[in-house]
């Protein structure tokens, strides 16, 4: 019986570190590479919720560079836009980042944004908000491993 309860001991130890080593991803020390999954857009009269990232000026995937605190998109996406990241804080096992992008010169679509991700499991989910319009994006993030 001792033998068995040792056993499960050493086993939930290790199931405990490797859901610690797995959060430590998240936590703005390692770049984390991107995927939108679904853009819903809410306006005044409308909320549409199957709307085209590319439409809204942003990339299907990206890396989020912690050290150089911006946002890029991956190589094959149609956006090429930088977005500098103004915050980056940790509450309640998530990563927050934060930002204010002012949208396409001449063009009165600036915003305020943050995206949470999930220390857990990388879940994502940003929520922006500009004149008269709002985005809720979801997606996941992935930890990369520099080689």
């Amino acid at each position: 019986m001792f033998k068995h309860l040792k056993v499960m001991v050493v086993v939930t130890g290790l199931i405990g570190l490797t859901v610690a080593a797995f959060a430590g991803d998240f936590d703005g020390s390692t770049p984390l590479s991107g995927t939108i999954g679904k853009v819903v857009q809410i306006n005044q009269y409308t909320i549409a919720d199957d709307v085209d990232p590319d439409t809204v000026g942003l990339p299907k995937k990206f890396l989020i560079d912690f050290n150089a605190k911006v946002i890029l998109p991956s190589s094959d996406s149609m956006v090429r836009r930088r977005i500098s990241i103004d915050r980056v804080t940790i509450v309640e096992n998530k990563t927050v980042i934060q930002g204010v992008d002012e949208g396409v010169e001449g063009v009165e679509d600036g915003l305020a944004w943050s995206l949470a991700i999930s220390q857990k499991d990388g879940r994502a989910v940003l929520a922006a908000s500009g004149d008269g319009v709002a985005y809720v994006v979801f997606g996941v993030c992935r930890p990369v491993k520099e080689n």
